[in-house]
């Protein structure tokens, strides 16, 4: 498997590409900004984009979708419950984050869904809290968990359809369940740190004292 972390974005928004060697396909979760980089990069490896993979509707993970599904073709991936949001940003946000409108979803997922890109299979993970319809994505030794779990933080809940309660419960009652040594792959840098593991985050992430 391919995995490369991209930083993009002046909101520090983890782009990821994920990639089957053997076939050349591969997918780009999250394009929030620095559409060609991230196509620059994944040229390096010889991958085709098939897939792009929205972990949630928020306008800094989807502002490069529009660009990067015109170039490439590829088919669009949220959550059946931000499907709606990811196309109805107002369009003073769009201009801020100079991007145009995502089109619409080719593929909703739920939770236990995989999208598989060669040979690798990724499982959706349904973790709201964050938005109504955030998912993480696991393969074995890895997950990306978008804006439900950073490393030592976690996701705001002051956005609509946010919540607290969710939130906490996606984290302790599902991602905290996976391996602990997998690596956790977030949707932010917000520390000196660009990954973890479960297993530290179950020792020192802040959630776990609340």
């Amino acid at each position: 498997m391919i995995l490369e972390q991209i930083r993009v974005g002046h909101m520090m928004v983890f782009a990821y590409i994920i990639g089957d060697q053997e076939s050349g396909d591969g997918l780009v979760v999250d394009p929030g900004a620095e559409v060609d980089a991230i196509l620059a990069k994944a040229k390096q490896s010889n991958l085709v984009i098939k897939y792009i993979v929205n972990t949630h509707g928020h306008v800094d993970h989807i502002a490069g979708n529009a660009e990067l599904k015109d170039k490439t073709g590829a088919r669009i991936i949220i959550h059946e419950s931000d499907s709606e949001m990811m196309t109805s940003h107002p369009f003073v946000i769009m201009r801020i984050f100079r991007a145009r409108p995502s089109p619409p979803a080719d593929v909703v997922v739920r939770d236990g869904d995989s999208i598989e890109i060669g040979s690798v299979k990724l499982r959706v993970l349904h973790t709201p809290g964050h938005s109504p319809g955030s998912i993480s994505l696991y393969t074995p030794g890895y997950v990306m968990t978008g804006d439900t779990l950073f490393v030592r933080g976690v996701g705001s809940t002051n956005l609509p359809g946010g919540s607290w309660e969710q939130l906490r419960s996606s984290i302790t009652e599902r991602i905290f369940t996976l391996p602990g040594d997998t690596v956790v792959l977030p949707g932010h840098k917000t520390g000196p740190y660009l990954t973890s593991t479960i297993e530290h985050e179950k020792f020192s992430n802040p959630i776990t004292k609340l």
